[in-house]
């Protein structure tokens, strides 16, 4: 049996002082005002919560499901903090930094680098501006050639010397033409590039605007790969700590909004006349406002009509683990159904019982046509040809993770930054689907949400 994770109570204490990045402050309302209703408690929802709070603006949080954090939750399972799905936590991003406590959060750091597995061996590419002594031996790398360095050093210098907003609305293409006009060589995009980023965007036709690369590369120039100590699901369990337990319901699952109402499976209806934020999943979003999906709608909202990307993560324990550090382990040799693995406790001791050893491992795709032991099977076979029977043949399946929706489609064209979170009259949407499929996504997004309904509503003066 499992239980949700629930972190240590320091991280529950409700401690923490929020800031805001408008020039508003909150409104003595003479007039008396119902809640407003934000349905969906994943990142998104949250934030907006946590900004409405921090303008003492009352708010109803509906959560569908029995603990917020939408899919960034983790369980306890026999000891071990299983992430749902594969997650990495980039420190650099603003949003991340201004709404969260990075210091409680503790965040355990991957190594700067990767192991890439070809030709029946690891390659180790390595930073070379953090990791330069690391990355001498790899010189005469068959992956990554000299000319492929120094267009990765040029490429993280143009990222790291741009705004957000001015990645976020720079030209764009897929991933894959991006890396083709740079002028990367076939060998570092089939073998590195092509498995890290499909790992992150759950896209292994690298389809993905090249916003989102260039977002991500400066990223992983300015900060750290990492995960909280207590798990994915302790960055929502910190903003959940903020907010008044009054104001939150979970197992509350909305079926319809119309008017200022909304309706909830149990039957149960809830009216506002303070404005509704929409800050569930595109799938959900789509059947709970569905005009604003439908065929009458701007090039924006009919770019969310795209295919939705998915993933399957696998855990197994062990008692020991064939590589020691704290490393990104990548599929290079395009064979296979594994696109990247790692062993987690080799970043965060704390995901596994003392003695123990988490194996996270991620396929790219539903693989609807397998069932869950048919994809064990296979995956310890092929992980047996990287490491040897001795290693894998002790390991022990823990759980099987789909991940139908694990992030919108983000294929060109985009407008990450230029989506109004106003759909109608008292209506807003928020959500990475909204804005751009990265943590700092969906808090922005959040964000701005809760901005355009306290400015509508006449909740707050300026």
């Amino acid at each position: 049996m499992h239980s949700l994770f629930q972190p240590p109570l320091s991280l529950l204490q409700k401690t923490y002082a929020t800031s805001s990045t408008s020039s508003i402050a909150p409104m003595t309302a003479s007039r008396s005002l119902s809640p407003s209703i934000i349905v969906g408690g994943g990142l998104a929802g949250l934030a907006a919560a946590t900004h409405l709070s921090s303008l003492s603006v009352p708010f109803l949080l509906l959560e569908a499901s029995d603990s917020f954090g939408g899919r960034a939750r983790t369980d306890l399972h026999e000891g071990f903090l299983l992430d749902r799905g594969f997650h990495i936590f980039l420190s650099s991003f603003p949003e991340c930094r201004r709404l969260l406590n990075f210091s409680q959060l503790d965040l355990q750091p991957f190594y700067p680098g990767s192991l890439v597995y070809e030709s029946d061996r690891f390659h180790r590419i390595s930073d070379p501006f953090r990791r330069p002594l690391d990355s001498l031996p790899s010189i005469f790398n068959p992956i990554v050639s000299l000319p492929d360095k120094l267009l990765v050093g040029l490429t993280r210098l143009s990222a790291a010397s741009l705004s957000d907003d001015s990645i976020l609305s720079s030209d764009e293409s897929t991933i894959y033409d991006h890396l083709k006009s740079i002028g990367f060589s076939d060998s570092i995009i089939e073998k590195f590039l092509r498995p890290f980023f499909a790992g992150i965007f759950f896209d292994p036709n690298l389809s993905t605007s090249s916003r989102l690369f260039k977002l991500v590369f400066k990223s992983l120039a300015l900060g750290e790969n990492a995960l909280p100590a207590g798990g994915i699901g302790s960055i929502a369990q910190q903003l959940v700590a903020r907010l008044p337990d009054t104001s939150l319901r979970t197992n509350s699952p909305v079926t319809s909004i119309s008017d200022g109402s909304v309706t909830l499976a149990s039957g149960e209806a809830i009216t506002t006349d303070s404005g509704i934020i929409v800050a569930v999943e595109q799938p959900q979003a789509k059947k709970l406002i569905p005009k604003v999906f439908g065929s009458n709608v701007d090039a924006d909202v009919e770019n969310l009509k795209k295919p939705t990307r998915s993933t399957v993560c696998l855990y197994f324990s062990a008692d020991q683990a064939p590589i020691a550090e704290p490393i990104l382990i990548l599929n290079g040799s395009g064979k296979g159904i594994v696109n990247n693995m790692f062993f987690v406790t080799n970043v965060a001791p704390s995901y596994a019982p003392k003695g123990k050893v988490l194996v996270s491992v991620s396929l790219i795709g539903a693989y609807q046509d397998r069932s869950d032991e048919d994809l064990t099977a296979e995956v310890l076979q092929e992980l047996t040809g990287w490491f040897g029977s001795g290693v894998t043949g002790s390991w022990r399946h823990l759980r099987t993770y789909r991940i139908e929706f694990a992030q919108p489609d983000q294929t060109p064209p985009t407008n990450p930054i230029g989506r109004d979170p106003r759909v109608d009259e008292g209506l807003y949407v928020c959500g990475d689907h909204w804005s751009w499929a990265t943590f700092d996504g969906a808090l922005v997004s959040g964000l701005k949400a809760a901005e355009a309904l306290v400015r509508d509503r006449g909740l707050i003066r300026r």
